[in-house]
């Protein structure tokens, strides 16, 4: 069966505008919003909730296949080797504190990410990818940053708070990264800081972070001429299962493996 992955993307497209009209209904009184908690530094709100039903709802009347979101348990779907991976409030502590946020939805097929998208409705930056067909914002082609000064390279991460059960050693890698570059940011979004340096914005971005934020903007990276892997160099059959991501143009890319392969490799389980 031939699978028309823009038509699909189009799709992709029309549900995440209305998953962000959704959410900037509550992102406009995000002061009001009632929030719950998931763990420390991981929140929840009625607008992640929200925006996932509407997502599952467009997505599966049109595609019963399988999907796995960020809020609810795991769809099983039609086997036909297709699953969907959505989050539906990517950046969720940015949203409740009214600073930019996304949406993002990929659709997989087998291991392969075919299609993807990452938007921020707080912006209208819309970045959408399909596998060997390049990288686009708001239907400009993209690609990643092609300098090479390491005074002018720009990275992206995050910091988690001292109690999540992450990769231990963050801020020692943060400092191990930081004091001959240009900049270091957090954009308090996965997805979209992937989507940053598909664009240029940055440089580069590591974190350990989950892959069903980051499937879509590795896509985009890859498709805008960048390098993904964890960061000790090894590739998707790796870094989808731990999450310890690199994505970045090729300098900046060199850079950061020299810098964090100190910290000791997390294992596949």
């Amino acid at each position: 069966m031939t699978v028309n992955y823009s038509s699909i993307l189009g799709d992709m497209v029309v549900t995440a505008r209305e998953a962000g009209v959704l959410t900037l209904e509550h992102f406009k009184r995000f002061r009001d919003i009632e929030i719950g908690i998931k763990g420390p530094g991981d929140f929840v709100s009625d607008a992640d909730k929200e925006s996932e039903v509407l997502i599952r709802d467009r997505l599966l009347n049109k595609y019963p296949w399988g999907l796995t979101g960020e809020e609810f348990a795991p769809v099983e779907g039609v086997e036909n080797g297709h699953h969907w991976l959505v989050d539906p409030i990517d950046g969720t502590t940015n949203f409740i504190y009214g600073q930019h946020y996304t949406i993002t939805i990929s659709l997989r097929r087998g291991n392969e990410t075919m299609c993807g998208l990452v938007y921020n409705p707080v912006s209208d930056e819309l970045f959408t990818a399909i596998k060997g067909e390049g990288a686009y914002l708001n239907g400009t082609r993209l690609h990643v940053s092609a300098s090479t000064d390491l005074a002018l390279m720009c990275v992206g991460t995050g910091l988690p708070t001292p109690n999540l059960s992450l990769h231990p050693g963050a801020y020692q890698r943060l400092d191990a990264i930081r004091a001959p570059i240009g900049g270091v940011r957090i954009v308090g979004s996965g997805a979209n800081s992937c989507a940053y340096v598909a664009c240029g914005r940055l440089t580069g971005y590591y974190e350990e972070t989950g892959f069903i934020d980051t499937a879509a903007g590795i896509l985009l990276v890859q498709e805008a001429g960048g390098i993904v892997t964890d960061w000790w160099g090894r590739g998707p059959d790796v870094y989808e299962k731990t999450g310890t991501l690199i994505v970045a143009n090729p300098a900046t890319h060199a850079y950061l493996i020299e810098h964090l392969r100190t910290a000791p490799p997390k294992n596949v389980e």
